[in-house]
């Protein structure tokens, strides 16, 4: 396929009758070859009968502007989305799915072919990923993050906002609006939300999905737990791949062994794939001009029994400011316990621990995991949240193991090599203290604070666990943030700033 003089496509093709019966602007060119218009509406038709490498033309007509230069992976998969009206985005985790999302809806925009987007993703990554990314690549397109009453739901989605974004469970509530709101392309990020046909978030969005709608499901890691899971994905995106039951689809990858027992067909992958196309993906190790570290943040809401001792500890402090100066020692030790407190687990002065309800970080950590293709690293600064989160990925059937200052030197030893050489555990649980110098960790390419460190040095050797020689992937580090205080330690870790001579600032910024 060439393209000639930037206007059309030269294509050396079995039957030339099938593109000229189907596609009017398009002329025979003898020997087999036709030459086809090389718009958008030609590029889609193209691909819908199946001809590959079709180039999109977003590469000649869209100026990928913004704050950063876009990456080649990055405008290869906006190309692949303008030509799949229906189509999977399986780029892993830390590519830049969301910016690639973005050129591709604004372009369409451009063209004519959609005119409103509904992004539905988890609320942790409403703001930092998508309102961000969206305000660094499409400016010029008025956006908004749909979340509050639903009175707050529906006049957003009554708005002129061109792209509107959603959490999951926000769909329902305000499934009417958005049905007459003119959305012709609905975007859903970490799409393994909608593995499940028979739950009520799956039967909304399919609801909500015309023949003529676009629809982009995006995750990084399709089919991650079972090839079952692949069913729900392509019932929405192509259904014409997949059976009409469940039941049948399950028997089709899956064999039982015994009476509560299934194990994936030896040609299960293979039938997963063809489930899910059109789709594309790119492992980070494929995408060679990714910087060597990229950052990001997960924003949850700390809970109502968190709020109410935050708002508690705060009239303390003002009480307290308003007396006699307040020394390092003071607003260190305030600090540590208001990060205690989002992390879980508070101690007391009498060495008691008081625990807290983390429902929602705990989700955010999941959903991490379950996007990630490869090995984790997750840095909890204190010993009896570990203890909460260890014991959860067990319940979640989750491989882990944990490091911590009560962990003997020969069995960290032990944990250390089995993380690097074994496929399991998956997530290797770390107080950072314990583990922020001499250690190689690099199977590991992605990083997770459950809560900041108070120190630049151990957040930077932390990183160096995973980011050093030896290292094939880019690396992710990934920031849960769940208050205004653990949003400024975080900014200072990444700028280098020395807390602990801040910290008189940090506490009478937090007080007032």
């Amino acid at each position: 396929m060439e393209v000639i003089d930037n206007k059309g496509l030269l294509m050396q093709v079995d039957d030339p009758n099938r593109i000229l019966n189907t596609i009017p602007k398009s002329k025979p060119a003898g020997d087999g070859k036709v030459v086809v218009y090389w718009g958008i509406d030609e590029a889609q038709q193209l691909t819908k009968l199946g001809y590959k490498n079709v180039p999109s033309p977003i590469k000649r007509d869209y100026d990928f502007s913004g704050r950063f230069k876009p990456f080649k992976h990055q405008i290869e998969t906006a190309s692949f989305l303008t030509l799949n009206p229906r189509a999977c985005c399986f780029n892993e985790q830390g590519t830049g799915k969301t910016v690639s999302v973005a050129y591709a809806a604004s372009y369409l925009m451009q063209v004519g072919k959609i005119k409103r987007v509904l992004v539905i993703c988890p609320l942790s990554i409403m703001t930092s990923a998508w309102m961000q990314d969206l305000f660094s690549v499409a400016m010029s397109r008025h956006s908004d993050v749909c979340y509050g009453s639903k009175e707050k739901r529906q006049k957003i989605i009554n708005s002129k906002a061109e792209f509107v974004i959603i959490n999951f469970d926000g769909v329902e509530i305000v499934k009417d609006e958005i049905e007459k709101g003119g959305f012709d392309l609905i975007v859903v990020d970490e799409a393994n939300a909608y593995k499940n046909t028979t739950t009520k978030r799956w039967k909304v969005l399919n609801k909500l999905i015309k023949p003529e709608t676009y629809l982009w499901m995006l995750t990084g890691t399709p089919a991650s737990q079972s090839p079952v899971d692949a069913y729900g994905l392509a019932k929405l995106v192509a259904p014409e791949n997949v059976p009409r039951f469940a039941g049948r689809w399950k028997d089709m990858v899956m064999i039982r062994v015994s009476q509560f027992t299934w194990i994936p067909r030896p040609n299960a992958k293979d039938i997963v794939h063809r489930a899910l196309q059109p789709a594309i993906r790119y492992t980070k190790e494929e995408c060679l001009d990714l910087p060597d570290i990229t950052y990001m943040t997960r924003q949850i809401n700390l809970t109502v029994q968190q709020e109410k001792y935050y708002k508690l500890m705060r009239q303390k402090l003002v009480v307290n400011a308003a007396g006699e100066d307040i020394t390092m020692v003071n607003a260190a030790t305030c600090m540590n316990k208001l990060l205690q407190l989002s992390g879980g687990a508070v101690y007391s002065d009498a060495g008691e621990i008081i625990s807290f309800d983390v429902s929602p970080r705990m989700k955010v950590l999941l959903e991490i995991i379950e996007e990630s293709a490869h090995k984790i690293l997750l840095f909890v600064p204190f010993r009896h949240a570990i203890l909460i989160i260890n014991d959860e990925l067990k319940k979640k059937n989750i491989p882990s193991e944990v490091i911590h200052g009560g962990v003997s030197a020969t069995k960290r030893t032990e944990i250390f090599k089995r993380f690097q050489e074994k496929d399991d555990p998956k997530v290797l649980i770390i107080q950072p203290q314990s583990a922020s110098h001499g250690v190689t960790l690099h199977r590991a390419d992605t990083i997770v604070y459950w809560s900041p460190v108070m120190s630049v040095e151990t957040y930077l050797q932390c990183n160096a666990r995973a980011h050093r020689a030896g290292q094939k992937n880019p690396v992710s580090v990934i920031h849960i943030e769940g208050s205004n205080v653990e949003r400024k330690i975080y900014k200072m870790l990444q700028n280098k700033i020395d807390i602990h001579s801040n910290i008189i600032n940090l506490y009478k910024n937090f007080a007032n």
